[in-house]
């Protein structure tokens, strides 16, 4: 699928995992799109360029044609409007909005395990130590709700893969690749949305040393 002048910018590690998120988005839909990359630690997110295209100063911001859009989850149901023809979404209006409701709950709670499980964990292999109470807590939290998502249909969130899964995914492995123990349907889990093609691309990525 031809999309003219579509650019995703990314982090120049490849760490973020709402870049990531709209990366396998655009490959699972077949959209051809050029990506560029900004280093976060030199602060290239806040030049005045920049500030032009993304309105948050924040990756991944999405550029297609004259129009622009940051955030990843107003990005990949950007892409779910504009390129409907393979959904990333469940099709169902119930399973969607739970699945953008799983999207939001994920970026905007669960801060302690998002402090003490970088993804530098997931994309470099670096550990951490023990987690702290409040980490615990948020740690039981994601397990119980995963689990109930996953009560019916524990392949995929919705029955049939969906973007949220791979969100969803990342969350538990900031977790398990460190080495923290989780109930071991989230694990097989987590492992299998790790297999996918897409995903596998973004983990080969050629990332700098840190």
């Amino acid at each position: 699928m031809n999309a003219s002048k579509l650019c995703l910018y990314v982090d120049a590690q490849f760490t973020s995992p709402y870049a990531m998120s709209c990366f396998v988005a655009l490959r699972e839909k077949g959209i051809e799109f050029q990506m560029k990359t900004l280093d976060l630690d030199t602060l290239e997110h806040q030049t005045q360029d920049y500030s032009r295209i993304s309105l948050t100063q924040r990756v991944p911001t999405l550029v297609h044609g004259e129009f622009s859009l940051a955030e990843s989850s107003a990005i990949t149901e950007y892409l779910e409007d504009l390129f409907p023809q393979t959904p990333i979404y469940p099709t169902s209006p119930q399973q969607r909005a739970k699945a953008r409701q799983v999207q939001a709950w994920l970026r905007s709670d669960l801060l302690p395990i998002r402090k003490e499980r970088s993804t530098l964990v997931v994309f470099y292999g670096v550990k951490y130590g023990a987690l702290s109470a409040s980490a615990v807590a948020s740690t039981r939290k994601l397990v119980e709700a995963a689990q109930l998502l996953l009560r019916d249909s524990p392949d995929y969130l919705f029955g049939q893969w969906s973007t949220a899964d791979v969100d969803l995914a990342l969350m538990l492995n900031r977790l398990i690749l460190n080495g923290d123990r989780l109930p071991a349907r989230l694990e097989d889990y987590a492992q299998r949305q790790w297999q996918r093609p897409t995903v596998q691309e973004w983990l080969q990525l050629e990332r700098p040393p840190l």
